[in-house]
């Protein structure tokens, strides 16, 4: 098992790596949107869903894979309404075939933001 990091994605805010790298796959921690730096992004569901997956890409290349390596996305919303303007999002970032997903409704996220996105992406 081998941690990667990244300085063009926030820095892990806990006792977890940015993601993982184990058996051919890279498993990336779930990513709000926060900047390099870890401010949290303002506004709607579709500028704060574009940081979320501007972290995952950065994460991924850091690991050596891409947005195109993906197989499979576990999305966390605030508030359900919320799921089309994240759901235009995130069309943009992905291609057929599109990875497996599962979007679910939380009582609360990380920091009072309205999404979180965590991957498995195929390592090479």
């Amino acid at each position: 098992m081998e941690a990667v990091q990244t300085e063009k994605a926030p820095q892990a805010i806990g006792p977890y790596s940015q993601a993982v790298r184990a058996g051919g796959l890279v498993f990336v921690s779930g990513q709000i949107p926060l900047t390099p730096e870890g401010a949290v992004v303002e506004g709607d569901i579709r500028q704060q869903a574009e940081r979320v997956m501007e972290n995952l890409k950065a994460i991924l290349e850091a690991a050596g894979s891409g947005l195109d390596r993906v197989v499979q996305t576990t999305c966390f919303l605030a508030d359900m309404e919320d799921f089309p303007g994240f759901n235009e999002v995130y069309a943009r970032y992905f291609s057929p075939p599109y990875p497996a997903r599962a979007t679910v409704a939380v009582k609360a996220l990380p920091r009072g933001v309205r999404v979180e996105v965590a991957c498995v992406a195929l390592a090479e």
